[in-house]
């Protein structure tokens, strides 16, 4: 009977179901009580589960939790608990009901075997989260949320024209790897590098992400772009391209991070950064390179959600995220401030943190495959994400000047959710064997281990020489300031460029149109002079014909027309 309800379904349709419910309080107990259900059902149902339909002689095969699907799976479930355990205080359906929907669409996705299911539940993820946004029930929210939609449902879009494409070309719709020799998976790929974040077009999240609520940004922080990764792993683990892609995406967040006020957009640029780890991971390909990257995306939704629930928890309380306006807080928010601090280390890869057991796993195989140029650039980007996440986050929120501001510590809720995500952040680094039990590649195989020398020493070297930078800049003043102000990426091309681009082209097809009416009225007006002229009583064609010349005249058009018709 289990078996007859897909993964992500319980999520789904409990949060369709959580409306009726009666008041707050029992709508936030059974959406706590849903995800945990959901993430019983998931491990109850067999291994290697599959569920095919045949519609219209097609093959779909609407459920495939293998490996690489349940660990996915799984921690969408554990990321939707601990959402739903920091959103009990709210009192707003909206949210609650959108966060639970997209939680299981993302789960369903996951766990989809062909193209044509990804693509469905590819887009309700598009369509439940957006609500998270426009929850914010502001006309800024209301147009970034129009941007994103844009964004995610183009990405559909693309996924819908690739699998049909690749229907065409190969006969198949079964989601396995797909590739970039054909149109179709050439297509597939700029779709989930969409949501994945690829360079030129990731903005969409320091765009949407800090402009939603306060509790819809650890909503979605923890599923569209794990969603992307999981599905560049399934189609695309081995493609060449995507290392230097995941490269640049390790790189350039990094200096927009550390010149960026809104401390939810320095986490959206920081998102990008350990995307890059991932895509990197999968373009590698290798066993212990795809193991790395479904680890680290494991452990990444965990400390990314945690930093922004304590920024969250900022927010809530005072009102402001602004870096500029911030500063102090460590005085009436303890609890928030060390949990922030260990989300900031285990995105540093401290030694006995989780970042640290993950992320060393996708700088070996770059080692061990000979990348060394890309292994230097994921070194210096490490370097950068302590500088932005580990210490800049923390520090400019809760120490540095002295704001003024006693707010009062976070609601117990949401110090319960960063607890729980705190624990799992030193649980991993600590212990990191259940972890890898569940990866798609056996870790045995693989004789590797991260508490060794190498990799010990070499990311304290890191860690050491960041925070160094870090006081020394500090201290001589070269610091980026931070500064009230909204600093602009790519973004610059559809807020600025296309709008002036438009303009100016209206404007000059206003006046080609006008020039062009201008030029038929006159051509016109001259064809009606001309006319009058001509039958006018003095005209060429005005006086009466002679018989002669008349019936000369038919004689000519009479010949002409008999030519054409028997020639």
């Amino acid at each position: 009977m289990i078996e007859m309800l897909p993964p992500g379904a319980i999520l789904i349709l409990g949060g369709l179901f959580l409306p009726f419910l009666p008041n707050a309080r029992v709508r936030a107990t059974w959406g706590v009580v849903v995800t945990l259900l959901g993430l019983g059902h998931l491990w109850m149902l067999p291994a290697d589960f599959s569920w095919v339909i045949h519609p219209y002689g097609y093959e779909m095969e609407i459920v495939r939790l293998d490996k690489l699907a349940f660990v996915f799976a799984a921690i969408f479930h554990i990321a939707a608990a601990l959402s739903m355990v920091y959103s009990v205080h709210l009192d707003d359906r909206i949210q609650h009901v959108a966060g639970l929907t997209y939680a299981g669409s993302a789960v369903a996705a996951a766990c989809a075997g062909d193209l044509i299911t990804l693509f469905v539940f590819w887009e309700a993820t598009a369509i439940t989260s957006v609500f998270l946004i426009w929850a914010n029930r502001t006309e800024r929210a209301y147009n970034t949320g129009i941007r994103y939609l844009m964004m995610q449902v183009g990405s559909g879009v693309l996924l819908l024209a690739g699998a049909v494409t690749l229907f065409e070309e190969t006969g198949q719709l079964a989601f396995n790897h797909i590739g970039i020799e054909t149109l179709g998976g050439k297509l597939i790929l700029i779709s989930f590098g969409i949501k994945a974040c690829f360079p030129f077009l990731h903005n969409w999240v320091q765009d949407a992400y800090p402009e939603a609520t306060v509790t819809g940004t650890v909503w979605l922080s923890a599923f569209t772009t794990k969603l992307a990764i999981y599905a560049l792993c399934r189609g695309y683990a081995g493609t060449d391209i995507l290392i230097p892609i995941g490269a640049a995406m390790t790189v350039f967040p990094i200096f927009f991070a550390v010149i960026e006020n809104d401390m939810r957009r320095v986490l959206s640029y920081s998102l990008n950064n350990q995307l890059g780890y991932m895509v990197v991971g999968v373009g590698i390909g290798t066993p212990l390179a795809i193991n790395g990257t479904v680890s680290h995306a494991f452990a990444h939704i965990i400390y990314k959600g945690l930093l922004f629930m304590s920024m969250g928890a900022v927010l809530h309380r005072v009102g402001t995220i602004k870096a500029s306006e911030l500063g102090g807080l460590y005085r009436t928010m303890p609890l928030t401030t060390i949990f922030c601090i260990i989300g900031a280390m285990a995105i540093s890869a401290f030694p006995l943190f989780s970042g640290f057991v993950t992320k060393s796993m996708i700088l070996t195989a770059a080692a061990q495959e000979h990348h060394t140029v890309v292994l230097l650039i994921l070194l210096f980007a490490s370097a950068g994400v302590v500088d932005h996440s580990g210490i800049k986050v923390p520090y400019f929120a809760f120490f540095a000047h002295d704001s003024g501001m006693r707010p009062k510590e976070a609601p117990w809720n949401m110090l319960l959710a960063m607890g729980i995500a705190a624990f799992f952040c030193l649980a991993i680094g600590m212990y990191a064997a259940p972890l890898y039990a569940l990866l798609p590649n056996d870790m045995h195989d693989l004789h590797w281990t991260a508490y060794d020398a190498t990799h010990v020493v070499t990311q304290l070297q890191l860690l050491l020489g960041s925070a160094t930078a870090f006081v020394f800049l500090q201290k001589a003043g070269l610091y980026p300031a931070e500064l009230r102000s909204r600093n602009i990426d790519v973004e610059w091309i559809y807020r600025k460029a296309i709008p002036s681009l438009l303009t100016i082209l209206y404007e000059v097809g206003g006046e080609v149109q006008r020039a062009l009416q201008a030029q038929i009225a006159n051509t016109v007006r001259s064809g009606l002079d001309t006319a009058r002229r001509l039958h006018q009583p003095a005209g060429l064609m005005g006086e009466p014909w002679p018989t002669g010349a008349t019936a000369l005249w038919a004689a000519i058009l009479l010949g002409i027309y008999l030519v054409g018709t028997f020639v």
